[in-house]
């Protein structure tokens, strides 16, 4: 159990990338976390940290050291889960990562989560596509919720489809207006819209492309609070995922939300978790929760939730 806890403070000096920030996470001091390191490449015998003024990354030996580590400290964890659940009650962290516009989703899960087994507690990112992905493959992440698009069937990743996201046009108005509104003619109008690396948003430029139009957005953001804000703020529009107007409140919160038709783009998102034989405890119940009724149920009406 001694080695744990530098190999703890490696892999999260290779996360953040910075002693401070590192040290803040593991809950101690800089000059500790650095002794730790230190401790470890005197046990290895090898450098693991390139030496700078600032973090410069790790030395191949160091990588070979990280990808144990994290095995290591994963198989930890899912051990102490299995000991401390044999009451039948999972008790441990699960470290859910989620793309920012399933975010509503993610929040909503969680707290159903934690009132369905009090002793879970869950640890929520906002990631993209790719760093849920590799989260899952270095074990850095449980689960994930995100494109099932983007991962290839039958491969180290097994998939849970939750909901197909669909796309609305959301501007500020006191008159609420549900009717459709065309892709092509909503390129027309001032827009706000996510940055083209987000997944989200190459999804949105397809559709607009699909309509023989390009949309020229007056505001880009990476964050879709941001869009949210931006709508309440002045008079632009935004394309929102249907989990964000749910989240918001769609009319009632004094917002006209049109879904985009022309074509009608639905993409399906759900939980992605790596291949194990016996996902641990918490894991395995955060899974049984995604595939029951009750949870699939409370999918909003914008969600269109998959198999019902």
């Amino acid at each position: 159990m001694k080695l744990l806890a530098p190999l703890r403070y490696l892999v999260a000096l290779a996360e953040h990338q910075h002693y401070a920030r590192a040290a803040q996470a593991c809950h101690i001091t800089q000059p500790a976390l650095s002794n730790a390191v230190r401790a470890l490449e005197s046990a290895f015998g090898t450098p693991l940290v390139r030496r700078g003024r600032t973090y410069a990354g790790l030395t191949p030996e160091g990588e070979l050291v990280l990808a144990s580590a994290r095995r290591l400290l994963a198989e930890a964890a899912a051990l102490e889960q299995t000991l401390s659940s044999r009451t039948g009650e999972p008790v441990g962290e699960l470290r859910l990562g989620a793309v920012p516009s399933a975010l509503p989703v993610a929040t909503r899960f969680a707290a159903a989560l934690h009132a369905a087994h009090p002793r879970v507690r869950t640890t929520l990112l906002s990631l993209n596509s790719d760093d849920i992905e590799r989260g899952l493959r270095d074990q850095a992440l449980d689960l994930g919720l995100g494109f099932l698009a983007r991962v290839p069937a039958g491969g180290a990743f097994e998939l849970w489809p939750q909901y197909d996201e669909r796309h609305y046009l959301v501007q500020r108005s006191a008159t609420p207006d549900p009717t459709p509104i065309r892709w092509a003619d909503a390129a027309a109008l001032p827009l706000c819209l996510l940055t083209p690396d987000m997944h989200h948003r190459r999804l949105v430029d397809d559709a607009f492309a699909r309509a023989g139009v390009t949309a020229a957005p007056v505001l880009e953001t990476n964050a879709v609070l941001s869009l949210a804000l931006a709508v309440q703020a002045g008079d632009v529009a935004a394309v929102m995922p249907g989990a964000l107007v749910a989240a918001l409140g769609g009319a009632a919160a004094g917002l006209r939300v049109r879904p985009l038709v022309a074509p009608v783009v639905t993409t399906p998102v759900g939980f992605i978790a790596r291949r194990d034989d016996a996902p641990p405890p918490v894991r395995a119940a955060a899974l049984a929760l995604a595939l029951g009724d009750a949870w699939r149920a409370s999918l909003a009406p914008w969600c269109g939730s998959l198999g019902t």
